[in-house]
């Protein structure tokens, strides 16, 4: 069946302003359910996943090559001028191209697999690049605790590059999603616990586990904490009291993804 199209040209439009709101973060995903998406690399992440675009945005003048690219991808399209487009759009440049895509349902916690939690982070940019990081070391499970941003908002997804459409993800959970974790619950520490260098030299990483990342100021609640079976310490020759948590993410997660290569697990052995 090929998409409905509808040529929109007022700002007054009331579909348009009820997408403005959307593309800006205005409202919570999780009673539209669903999620604005900005730019080529995000649209074809999500149907290279298998998504549906509920509705498909374009610039009057990238209207026919994205018609020939995603229109049957879409059961809706949107056809904007390029002024329309960029009072939408959120880039610096804006690049006349996204779409509406429906957020998955909320998974099925499941207690046995490689999994990152996240403990209250508030910057959208540092969650953006946890999942991106969890995606590509392979913990497709993220476990989101109160108080932390939304991980559907249209800054994470930006930063998320894509990461979000290859993992399952639980947002506003409690501490007891943490406890309910049947794998070894790692914390990283800049005061306590083992060097992360050492463990992978001696490819002692426990694999699957957990990681909790904690708040960019106040770190990894006493609550969760508790339930951590290691700390891990990052060795920082050059003297700086603590890592951004993306990078120590990054660092932590690659470590675990070594040790799990090193151990043959990484090749099915």
């Amino acid at each position: 069946m090929n998409p409905l199209v509808l040529q929109i040209t007022s700002r007054d439009n009331p579909q348009f302003k009820t997408l403005r709101k959307l593309a800006a973060g205005a409202g919570d995903h999780r009673v539209g359910g669903s999620v604005w998406l900005e730019g080529d690399h995000l649209l074809r992440a999500a149907l290279a996943r298998g998504q549906r675009l509920a509705l498909l945005v374009v610039s009057e003048e990238n209207w026919p090559q994205a018609q020939m690219e995603f229109g049957l991808a879409a059961t809706k399209i949107m056809v904007l001028s390029k002024a329309l487009f960029a009072a939408l759009s959120a880039l610096p440049a804006p690049v006349g191209l996204g779409a509406v895509v429906d957020v998955p349902p909320p998974p099925v916690l499941n207690p046995l697999a490689p999994t990152v939690v996240l403990d209250r982070l508030q910057d959208a940019g540092n969650v953006g690049a946890v999942l991106r990081c969890a995606a590509a070391f392979g913990f497709g499970q993220v476990i989101a605790l109160k108080g932390t941003v939304a991980l559907w908002s249209p800054k994470v997804v930006r930063a998320g590059m894509g990461a979000h459409w290859g993992l399952q993800l639980m947002e506003s959970a409690d501490v007891a999603a943490v406890a309910a974790l049947r794998t070894p619950r790692l914390v990283t520490s800049s005061h306590r616990g083992f060097w992360l260098h050492e463990a992978v030299a001696q490819a002692r990483l426990p694999m699957p586990c957990a990681w909790v990342l904690g708040h960019e100021g106040q770190g990894v609640q006493p609550e969760s904490e508790a339930l951590a079976d290691l700390a891990v310490r990052i060795a920082q020759p050059g003297g700086e009291e603590s890592l951004n948590v993306a990078t120590a993410a990054a660092i932590c997660l690659h470590a675990s993804a070594t040790c799990c290569w090193a151990s043959g697990s990484g090749r099915g052995g």
